[in-house]
């Protein structure tokens, strides 16, 4: 049995650089103990110019990615699965920098807040290349709880 073509795999792994673009804040502490981790923002450098460049770019970006891909029922399945796995991901990490900014400010450069930033990085890292290799592979990228709220969404 043959899988989706290549082109889908590609635009179905390229989702996940919007989540890759929001966990690059919680690693800073990382890229200045190993600066060699600086190259894994390089993907992600084109949509952080674009929501940069464009007034409210985020909201923008994920409208368009929502309304014309995921809604769209003439795009692939594995293309919209992964665009939405990738869309609530980002949402759990934007929800993060919220708590971050509000609930941990007064610790702020504490080693806690450090620990448990370089934790949601290297887990954000974790579940962007799970994503994506599953994704490459043609397969669903299956994280519990999370695929099963994209599954009902879609069906």
């Amino acid at each position: 049995m043959q899988g989706p073509p290549i082109w889908q795999r590609l635009l179905a792994a390229l989702a996940y650089v919007l989540p890759w673009s929001d966990a690059l804040g919680f690693g800073r502490s990382l890229f200045g103990l190993f600066p060699p981790l600086q190259w894994l923002s390089l993907p992600a450098l084109p949509l952080l110019l674009l929501q940069q460049a464009v007034p409210f770019g985020g909201f923008v970006i994920f409208l368009v990615l929502f309304l014309a891909v995921v809604r769209n029922g003439r795009v692939p399945y594995l293309i919209r699965f992964n665009v939405l796995q990738a869309i609530l991901i980002d949402i759990l990490l934007i929800l993060l920098t919220l708590a971050f900014s509000v609930l941990l400010a007064p610790l702020a450069g504490g080693f806690a807040v450090r620990t448990l930033s370089n934790t949601v990085f290297l887990g954000a890292l974790l579940l962007v290349l799970f994503g994506v290799v599953q994704s490459l592979r043609g397969q669903e990228a299956d994280i519990p709880s999370l695929s099963e709220a994209v599954r009902m969404q879609l069906y």
